[in-house]
């Protein structure tokens, strides 16, 4: 095969022929799944509870990166944001984004990756919630999505709050190489280890409802690391979240089944074909449930509704 059809991947070192590497940006939607046909779940959260978002930075990319069929021309910002959810039993956070020492945890990456990777910072959640006076001590613990560097980086500044992990996700931060680099090396750090003690949840086999008022409920969703979850948040006023983590990066990949190019789920998943599963256990759910609001990590569009921090 001559050099000029071929192409090196240097994350992998793979050759391949570069005409099968550009397939693989081409739209290929996975299958349309099974109708859900399970009621909404209940749910009775408490009339003062709220969220709130904290973006931390962004990432600049294009809609090509992020899942098959997307326009190289269609630029989008992956959104670093935290999540901030107000429970009169203990307020939580979903991940904290960016923190302020973002440019040394991106220098733990690969090299290709660091190259590649053009990000703005703003203030870190913390900074965030300390400028707006906000009592440290209503945090009850941080949920991890998952535990790659862009989604823990500011955890170092909440030496005194709990992460919130699986077991499985807990193991993959000791043993997950260069991907969970950031966290393994924060000093004193408490885990907080839950397992999915209730049932089935929208299609999910199993759950776990944080305060049993089905206002916060964890479910499994691994496929990107390990120990990915989704969270679903019920408010009082009726509106229904589902922030997704990285299990797609745009919500184009539920919405058009459509997952990630080949480059990146090899690169990222630890398990693409679990990716696949829950991207249409989350199609099933919106065309179920088309109110329900998808939030992918790392969409800035996704953040649009949700109101900035006040105490």
């Amino acid at each position: 095969m001559r050099k000029r059809h071929k192409v090196l991947i240097a994350l992998g070192l793979v050759v391949i022929p570069l005409g099968l590497l550009g397939s693989t940006f081409l739209p290929a939607p996975l299958p349309e799944p099974a109708p859900l046909t399970t009621n909404e779940p209940n749910a009775s959260p408490p009339s003062d509870m709220a969220i709130f978002q904290l973006p931390t930075g962004l990432i600049h990319r294009n809609a090509a990166f992020a899942y098959r069929g997307g326009s190289p021309f269609d630029k989008r910002d992956f959104s670093m944001t935290a999540v901030l959810i107000r429970h009169p039993r203990g307020d939580l956070l979903i991940d904290t984004g960016f923190g302020r020492d973002i440019a040394e945890h991106l220098q733990k990456m690969p090299w290709i990756f660091q190259a590649m990777t053009k990000y703005e910072r703003t203030r870190s959640a913390a900074e965030q919630l300390d400028a707006a006076g906000y009592d440290r001590s209503r945090l009850q613990g941080i949920i991890l999505t998952h535990a790659h560097w862009d989604h823990v980086s500011g955890i170092a500044e909440f030496p005194k709050t709990p992460i919130w992990v699986v077991p499985d996700e807990r193991h993959f931060i000791e043993n997950g190489g260069t991907l969970t680099a950031v966290i393994r090396e924060f000093p004193n750090v408490t885990y907080h280890e839950y397992t999915f003690d209730r049932g089935a949840y929208l299609g999910f086999e199993k759950s776990h409802d944080v305060y049993g008022d089905g206002s916060i409920v964890i479910v499994p969703a691994p496929g990107h690391t390990p120990g990915s979850v989704i969270v679903f948040v019920n408010l009082p006023d009726k509106h229904r979240y589902a922030f997704v983590g990285d299990l797609c990066w745009q919500r184009e990949g539920i919405l058009e089944r459509e997952e990630r190019p080949w480059v990146q789920r090899t690169a990222a998943d630890v398990d693409p074909a679990l990716v696949r599963e829950n991207l249409l256990r989350m199609a099933a759910i919106v065309k179920r449930f088309p109110d329900l609001t998808l939030v992918p990590a790392h969409e800035a569009r996704a953040f649009v509704g949700i109101p900035g921090f006040v105490k």
